[in-house]
């Protein structure tokens, strides 16, 4: 069996298994408690909020602790309706003749769905209006002029993801914040426009640097970076840049902005797998980066115009990891029909809370066609994938494929 799903989750490092074991013995005792055990865990939560902001170049404030990056993205597109409706009230206030609008969000047509259907929420229940921007079929990326033309005078948010979990490909994000906020200075609009990015995917694999981004907001998701299923939300200067509102009420833990008795192990945890990227990101991209192409050059090589790479634009950079590939020389096969008859090979044929009775939307959005959307495959290496777990694969994906041609041909 060779794992090869990497974008779906990662196993955790033995590292930060020590950390989180190494926290459940000795650093159990309540965080908000003032004793030596409290003092004890609370040492090492600041330990890994330290940690998680230097692997994004961001200050230890601006980081707040979640449950994961469905929280993450649905809390602060939820703070952005709110900070739109108390500063319309402000701009409001002596005109009686002006009735709240809705706050306008911009994104792409490509969004994992802990944005894409908290959007559709607020559209359906009218709490927002919201424009999906299609990715380019050439690029397989938004375009940042397209990002620009969408903006309304009740435009409150552009969240665009990094990079994207089935084609690997990354977005223009610190194009599109630069190029907002340089327009919203040209024309000496002082509204705030707040920008977010879904850094999932990216985090571990490439560099992540939020200044470097421009954004007000980012999610960050540890089970994508051999860190345990928590994560955390980047704020710059929260609740004075960036605009932030409690999604919770309760105790006064996270500054009273994301209350409940914290989880100091796996909190040990994502602060040790974020120390691990910032000491060895360009490490980990090289060798993945190794490995993928190595993976598509076999793929070539034994299937040669059988197969074609979805995402894989000239003018686009992907992920070092992500491989999206359909078989198209074998009529009417489908990626989970390959999966399961190449048991071996641990991939998937999509975000992994899609269902399989569709293709992938991503697919279509990018313009692939559906008969070869259908026959895809996502395949993703990770840290430890060698050649040899390459050359396993393909071996059973030949030997598959012929077996299956020989039915066909008995037929």
């Amino acid at each position: 069996m060779v794992y090869l799903d990497y974008n779906a989750t990662t196993p955790l490092a033995p590292e930060v298994i020590d950390v989180i074991t190494e926290s459940l013995r000795e650093a159990w005792g309540n965080p908000s408690s003032s004793h030596e055990l409290g003092c004890k865990a609370k040492e090492v939560i600041s330990l890994a909020r330290t940690q998680v902001a230097n692997m994004i170049g961001a200050n230890i404030s601006d980081i707040i602790f979640t449950s994961g990056g469905t929280e993450g993205n649905n809390w602060i597109l939820q703070m952005a309706v709110k900070y739109y409706h108390e500063t319309f009230k402000i701009e409001c206030i002596g005109d009686t003749n002006n009735k709240t609008s809705r706050p306008h969000f911009i994104t792409s047509n490509i969004e994992h769905d802990s944005i894409k259907l908290v959007l559709d929420h607020f559209q359906s229940e009218g709490i927002a209006d919201v424009t999906f921007v299609p990715v380019r079929t050439t690029t397989g990326a938004v375009d940042v002029q397209d990002i620009l033309a969408a903006i309304r005078p009740s435009t409150i948010m552009i969240t665009v993801m990094l990079a994207n979990n089935e084609t690997g490909v990354l977005q223009p994000v610190s194009d599109i914040c630069h190029q907002v906020k340089s327009l919203k200075r040209n024309i000496g609009e002082t509204k705030r426009i707040l920008l977010h990015t879904d850094a999932a995917q990216a985090i571990g694999k490439v560099s992540v640097n939020v200044e470097d981004l421009g954004v007000d907001y980012l999610t960050v998701v540890g089970h994508k970076f051999y860190a345990p299923r928590i994560g955390a939300i980047f704020a710059k200067n929260p609740g004075q840049t960036s605009p932030i509102y409690p999604l919770l009420f309760g105790g006064g833990q996270e500054r009273n902005f994301r209350p409940g008795t914290e989880n100091t192990p796996m909190i040990a945890g994502l602060g040790k797998a974020a120390q691990l990227v910032f000491d060895n990101v360009g490490m980990y991209h090289s060798h993945m980066l190794e490995i993928r192409n190595y993976l598509e050059l076999k793929l070539i090589e034994n299937f040669q115009d059988s197969v074609c790479f979805n995402g894989k634009f000239q003018c686009s950079e992907r992920l070092p990891n992500t491989c999206n590939v359909s078989f198209i020389g074998s009529k009417s096969i489908k990626g989970h029909e390959i999966l399961s008859n190449v048991p071996s090979l641990q991939a998937s044929v999509g975000a992994a809370c899609h269902a399989q009775n569709r293709p992938s939307s991503i697919l279509l959005a990018i313009g692939v066609p559906e008969a070869v959307a259908w026959s895809a495959l996502r395949i993703s290496v990770g840290r430890e994938t060698r050649k040899e777990d390459i050359d396993s694969v393909i071996q059973d994906l030949v030997v598959f494929f012929n077996q299956r041609k020989s039915l066909v041909q008995g037929h």
